[in-house]
């Protein structure tokens, strides 16, 4: 039978069980479109190609399995290289697939003509420029084995409008199934580890997002419940572990919980599962865990004594991992150092607001966990509230919080949401953001209305870049600048000329009875929420610190 090579592409999309993609059409990928017209695929049209990864990074996020984002040449992939760029930094398996100008104009400064496959080489897992249509059959289920298997990541397939047009014949498609891509786990380590283990006093477990990629949250919990040992989650580990279980510590690093951080100081044995010791979670790298023998755990190789040299590593499966060493942990309720942990949580307890003020973001953020039923998938923006999310709204289950953690990307958290929200229909989702990083990706409210998923925006709105101005105030003697907007946005009138529904809960006499009133109606919805602009975000490792020299509270000048 004979097809268009943009008819192999979409033909693979349905192979792969690709059911929505997410994108923007120009003049380098409408053959891919007109494909597209005659297939079973949803297609979600953003207002901006950032927008358009950002919702497939929601799907992404929130299923872990790959989502599909397409743009046009030049300006289009441009304005997605963020989104990939932030995919590789978090794990998030995507697949982006770009226009490019036909094969004999490349080179020549086209129209809508850029490097695509250059300016994407250090920012994916792998790209593609393809050059002949018959590449496109095994190009499409190669780009999403890589994209899901052994670490997960973006990869880039950039095809010119000549080859999307022109037609071959294909009698037989390839078989789509795939090995795991897992390494096997090397068994005389795995034995070194659990005699470690069961040898060590103080032993604590610092885990992350490598949990969540490898569906890991159950071996994990098992683990650490067999040996009694704590457990510290990353930014991107949060909901791995019961967020009310005696052995979870919080979350560590630079807004970490202070008695983690402390904590971390004492283990006598660190397990390292799933993580890439970030410059946020870890920070000053030659004090962070000084006396405890460190075990690396990871998928990645490249991540092996990148940044912390290690006593023992093993490339893995972290959940594999987990498991071969259960059967050889011992039993142990290691009661002086559950004793121990106690006694630091007493002495450096959680900073909560000292009176009942219904705009105080920890205060909010704990009621609003109070209103939404288990399973609620949160996405953020990156900021302040980022970090409140962070440390009041407790997280249950893994993939219900879905935030740009490495690459830090304002804008994330609308089209995230609205992404997670095409994925899990039945599911509540929440975008809370600030009103800096909403500004960011504000026209994909467009897309949302049109949609008319199930999706709550909160924006605390302070006026200001909160964490910037924080940091002017900590660090740089309070010289303001750059950090303030002049004008207060009303983003529940902003949301109203959407055609979705807003309330400022400035003017209303029971915020918390507003705000839960609007969260139960089915629909988007948008509720500013005034915050001071003098809350800052306690506690906070300054930048080159150690985690124990921890800020408590705005220094006085």
């Amino acid at each position: 039978m004979r097809y268009s090579g943009a008819e192999v592409v979409v033909k693979g999309l349905e192979q792969q069980g690709i059911t929505t993609v997410a994108g923007i059409p120009g003049g380098a990928n409408l053959p891919i479109y007109n494909a597209l017209y005659s297939s079973t695929i949803h297609h979600v049209l953003a207002r901006h190609e950032q927008g358009a990864g950002f919702i497939a990074h929601g799907m992404a996020r929130s299923t872990g399995k790959p989502a599909v984002c397409l743009a046009t040449s030049g300006p289009g992939v441009m304005n997605l290289l963020t989104a990939i760029a932030d995919a590789k930094l978090d794990s998030v398996p995507l697949v982006a697939i770009t226009g490019q100008v036909p094969t004999h104009m490349i080179g020549t400064d086209a129209f809508q003509e850029v490097d695509t496959y250059g300016m994407t080489m250090n920012i994916t897992k792998h790209n593609f420029l393809v050059k002949n249509p018959k590449e496109l059959v095994s190009v499409i289920p190669r780009a999403f084995h890589i994209a899901q298997t052994g670490r997960p990541g973006p990869v880039v397939i950039d095809i010119p409008k000549d080859v999307q047009l022109a037609e071959i014949d294909i009698d037989r498609w390839p078989d789509i199934s795939q090995d795991t891509g897992l390494f096997p786990v090397d068994h005389t380590r795995i034995k070194q580890i659990a005699h470690m283990i069961n040898n060590s006093r103080r032993p604590l477990i610092y885990a992350g997002g490598g949990i969540v990629s490898a569906d890991g949250s159950e071996s994990l919990y098992t683990l650490a419940r067999r040996n009694s040992i704590p457990v510290a989650l990353t930014l991107m580990g949060l909901g791995t572990f019961p967020p009310d279980d005696p052995l979870y510590l919080g979350m560590l690093g630079m807004h970490g919980a202070l008695s983690t951080n402390y904590v971390l100081d004492e283990a006598d044995l660190l397990l390292a599962f799933g993580v890439r010791f970030d410059d946020r979670a870890i920070g000053k790298v030659n004090e962070f865990c000084p006396k405890a023998t460190v075990v690396h755990v990871d998928i990645d190789q490249s991540e092996i004594d990148k940044i912390k040299q290690t006593h023992l590593s093993l490339v893995a499966d972290v959940r594999a991992v987990m498991d071969a060493l259960l059967p050889l942990i011992e039993d142990n309720y290691r009661t002086d150092w559950m004793d121990r942990i106690s006694a630091m949580r007493r002495e450096h307890p959680a900073s909560l607001p000292q009176f009942a003020d219904p705009f105080n973001p920890m205060n909010l953020l704990k009621i609003l966990k109070a209103m939404t039923g288990p399973g609620t998938i949160v996405t953020t923006d990156v900021g302040q509230h980022q970090m409140w999310v962070a440390q009041a709204y407790s997280f249950d289950r893994p993939r219900t919080l879905l935030t740009s953690g490495g690459l830090g990307t304002m804008g994330f958290g609308l089209p995230a949401a609205i992404g997670a929200a095409i994925a899990n229909p039945g599911r509540q989702v929440l975008c809370i953001s600030g009103d800096g990083s909403f500004q960011m990706n504000i026209q994909e409210l467009a897309t949302l209305a049109e949609l008319d998923l199930n999706v709550s925006i909160l924006i605390m709105n302070n006026q200001h870049l909160g964490l910037v101005r924080q940091q002017q105030e900590l660090f740089y003697e309070g010289n303001y600048i750059a950090s303030r907007f002049a004008s207060r946005l009303d983003f529940a009138a902003i949301g109203r000329q959407f055609g979705i529904r807003g309330i400022n809960l400035e003017d209303t006499v029971n915020p918390h009875d507003v705000m839960a009133e609007i969260l139960r109606e089915k629909g988007p919805c948008i509720i500013d929420i005034p915050i001071h602009y003098g809350e800052n975000v306690y506690p906070m490792v300054p930048p080159g610190a150690a985690n124990r020299e921890m800020i408590r509270q705005a220094c006085t000048a």
